[in-house]
């Protein structure tokens, strides 16, 4: 449970239908094995003791009894264990039967739930046994004790901060008004559904969307546990079709028709970082609910069995990937489309160097001008050879730019640099930020200076990674009149290049597209070593895709950095040292707050995901924040190393 990942399962024992003994056997077994592998939330499904599927037996008082015998059986057996467990069975109250989950701690029964939403249609008609659980909490003397008993209870965890888990029952969640919502406004953010949902064709899919979305409607974590195995078929058929979701993140999904154990570790550190930043999350503090405390006798480091995308901005399907290359595109030039008309601009102007950023601003640019109905030829493709510039880049560039249809301009600054170096005392054999950075700000004055000449607009290149790391020369390459790439990672650049490759129909532009993928990131600023790049930007600042996981995690996550270190660690195993991503993650976390100056006054540029750096709507971060205390976190990681 260290850093807000906790262990939960959804368990589907195989019952037999009015076998209260046989099925307290089953459900025990699984709150054990459990147990075991550290779980601290176990739900198990609605009626499971007695089977959801007894039908006029409910009304027997021999189930009744026996079921209260079962759960008794199952409190002590599990006594032993550290998991809050929620498992399902009928219970009395004044003359009335109930479809109630029992909530089980260390072998006490802290509550009973009653399910509000009572079905009275077609395969599910529980309003012929069951009475709807009203809103509110009383008590219920069970047994010799006062237990509590109601709809409006939820259980606080004592020593996991944070953690407030809520309830509800099947059918609840399909209503209009579910207590789930209630709850979340209430403080939980994990909800537990003890449900009993048979299979039809299609209601699989149904079923899952409906989780989902009331997971990231609520902000919460969703534990959704169905009957199976066991149940009567003699009109329908159970498929115990368990979920575990956070914040409409699908975590984990049962085989179809199967019974046993699905495990997640749901982050409400996470959860409650997303209340924390969404302030159209209101807490309701006019309902009235009772908060029953439970306590953890074991607070550890959970092992976790969820994984994380290496690549977070980049989908893993193939197919959602292709359409978010799409959108990302569209996005990108309606973007410039509309800036492009706004301030009439009759050209476009292009720095382009035969990487990465440049090429896929180009491509936006050609996208925009089409859209526009304008010709290509007013797109001003400008390079300009200098002292790093390779005979590879030079050559894509030059190649990319004609097969675009775009006009090709060619200065050499060669010259204008070396005559800057003279009037300011640089000298030329010294290869510092000062020679490389005279570069890319002559650069800049050609292209400002074009646009003005041509009455058009200059597009900037650079992308979002690049804007964490400051990796970018200030009023250099950091300027332009419009940056198409602001919204864009490295990781992602790279992505939207190769599906432009492949779905264009342009021979040569494939050609060329696929060997600027194929060329290593550089800003060709030092000399070349035999003809080939020597200055490659990960060997300075690190790997692009440890950058992008790291901004992804600290940013829209706000994990601490001994979080991010943590699962880095985990995703990137075997092909990083876990020294390797420490150092890096030092130097992120560095530049990240001394390079705030530059994106404090940054272009304007489209948004295209969940993470940008905008200083005007997304990251409102001041350009003097001290980083101490998130390195002085790293360093007590490489201490303890």
């Amino acid at each position: 449970m260290v850093d807000g990942f906790i262990k939960v399962a959804a368990a589907t024992p195989k019952i037999k239908v009015a076998d209260t003994k046989y099925n307290a056997h089953a459900i025990t077994d699984l709150i054990l094995e459990a147990d075991a592998v550290g779980a601290k939330i176990i739900v198990l499904p609605e009626l499971c003791i007695t089977g959801y599927t007894c039908s006029d037996l409910f009304l027997q008082d021999r189930l009744l009894n026996e079921a209260k015998g079962a759960l008794f059986a199952i409190a002590e057996n599990t006594k032993e264990t550290d998991a809050l467990v929620f498992v399902g069975l009928p219970m009395e109250r004044e003359h009335k039967l109930y479809n109630v989950a029992a909530v089980l701690k260390g072998g006490k029964i802290l509550a009973f739930i009653p399910k509000t939403n009572i079905p009275s249609y077609a395969e599910f008609y529980e309003a012929r046994h069951f009475m709807p659980g009203n809103s509110g909490s009383e008590f219920l003397h069970f047994c010799g004790e006062d237990i509590p008993f109601g709809t409006d209870i939820l259980f606080a965890c004592d020593n996991v901060d944070g953690l407030v888990v809520g309830c509800e029952i099947c059918e609840d969640v399909w209503a209009a008004n579910t207590p789930s919502t209630r709850h979340a406004l209430a403080g939980a953010d994990v909800i537990v559904n003890l449900s009993a949902s048979n299979d039809l064709v299609g209601k699989d899919t149904y079923r899952k969307d409906l989780v989902t979305v009331t997971s990231a409607r609520l902000l919460s974590a969703y534990i959704y546990t169905s009957a199976g195995e066991g149940e009567s078929t003699q009109d329908v058929v159970y498929g115990g079709h368990n979920l575990i979701v956070e914040n409409g993140l699908v975590l984990a999904e049962s085989i179809p028709f199967t019974t046993g154990i699905l495990y997640s570790d749901i982050d409400v550190q996470k959860l409650r970082m997303e209340r924390r930043r969404i302030n159209v999350f209101v807490p309701d503090n006019t309902v009235s609910y009772l908060k029953i405390p439970f306590h953890y006798e074991k607070v550890e480091k959970t092992r976790l069995t969820r994984t994380f995308n290496r690549m977070p901005f980049v989908p893993t399907d193939e197919n959602t990937k292709n359409k978010r290359c799409e959108q990302i595109l569209s996005i990108q030039a309606n973007g410039l489309k509309q800036r492009l008309a706004h301030t009439n601009a009759k050209t476009a102007v292009i720095g382009i160097s035969g990487g990465l950023d440049s090429t896929l601003a180009l491509l936006v640019t050609v996208r925009a001008f089409d859209a526009l109905g304008y010709e290509r030829s007013a797109i001003h493709a400008v390079t300009m050879p200098c002292f790093g510039t390779t005979d590879r880049t030079y050559d894509n560039a030059c190649r990319l730019a004609k097969s675009c249809g775009a006009t090709l301009t060619e200065v050499d600054i060669k010259k204008s640099v070396m005559q800057h170096f003279e009037d300011i005392g640089q000298n030329p054999d010294e290869h510092d930020v000062t020679y490389e950075n005279g570069q890319a700000r002559e650069r800049t004055q050609v292209l400002m200076d074009i646009a003005n000449k041509t009455g058009g607009l200059v597009i900037g290149t650079g992308d979002m990674s690049e804007l964490a790391l400051g990796w970018a020369t200030y009023n250099g390459d950091h300027m332009s009149m419009y940056g198409v790439n602001v919204g864009v990672p490295k990781t992602l650049v790279r992505h939207l290049v190769q599906y432009y490759a492949d779905t264009c129909n342009h021979d040569e532009m494939r050609k060329v597209l696929l060997d600027v993928i194929d060329t290593p990131v550089s800003p060709e600023l030092l000399p070349p070593q035999d003809g080939k790049i020597s200055q490659k930007t990960e060997d300075l600042v690190g790997p692009y895709e440890l950058h992008d996981f790291f901004l992804y995690y600290m940013l829209r996550c706000t994990y601490p950095p001994s979080k991010v270190y943590r699962i880095a660690v985990d995703t990137f195993e075997g092909e990083y040292d876990t020294n390797v991503i420490l150092k890096w993650l030092k130097t992120f976390y560095q530049r990240f707050f001394a390079q705030q100056f530059k994106r404090s006054c940054l272009p304007d540029g489209p948004k295209v995901g969940s993470v940008a750096l905008s200083p005007r709507g997304d990251l409102r971060m001041p350009s003097d924040a001290c980083a101490r205390i998130w390195l002085e976190e790293l360093e007590h990681i490489s201490k303890s190393c």
